[in-house]
């Protein structure tokens, strides 16, 4: 229903910006893991973004809105610090640290976090639309 498309698109970017903030933690709590499973040092996530266009411009994929189609290791390459009495330390003394840059995470954060309020309150005010055009219909 048509009523529902501003709920609709503001609830896909709700989850958007949750999974963006859930790969941003995940970025925080691993700035300084230097050996992971894989081997190496943990690499940055990033969410892969896209729009989901509406059926009525003629293309499939929903009613518009966004969506992460995937989150993936950031290619930059790792910082390297000297640290020649650290276990993960290279033949030189270099230790390969995470590709994560706090400040950029933590701005990251705010520009999510605002995103998502601001679709909470998109979704706030169209459900008191909604409750409002009932109320007529009723009166």
């Amino acid at each position: 229903m048509r009523m529902f498309r501003a709920l609709d698109i503001s609830g896909s970017s709700l989850t958007a910006h949750r999974l963006w903030l859930d790969a941003i933690a995940s970025n925080l709590a691993n700035a300084n893991t230097t050996r992971t499973a894989e081997g190496g040092p943990y690499r940055r996530k990033v969410p892969v973004f896209a729009e989901m266009l509406d059926s009525a411009s003629g293309k499939e994929g929903g009613t518009g809105g966004v969506r992460v189609m995937e989150i993936v290791p950031d290619d930059a390459p790792p910082r390297l610090v000297y640290q020649p009495d650290h276990p993960d330390a290279n033949a030189e003394g270099y230790v390969a640290f995470p590709n994560v840059n706090v400040v950029r995470e933590m701005t990251d954060m705010l520009v999510a976090s605002r995103a998502y309020e601001a679709n909470l309150a998109v979704a706030d005010s169209a459900r008191s639309m909604w409750s409002g055009a009932l109320e007529i219909m009723r009166g």
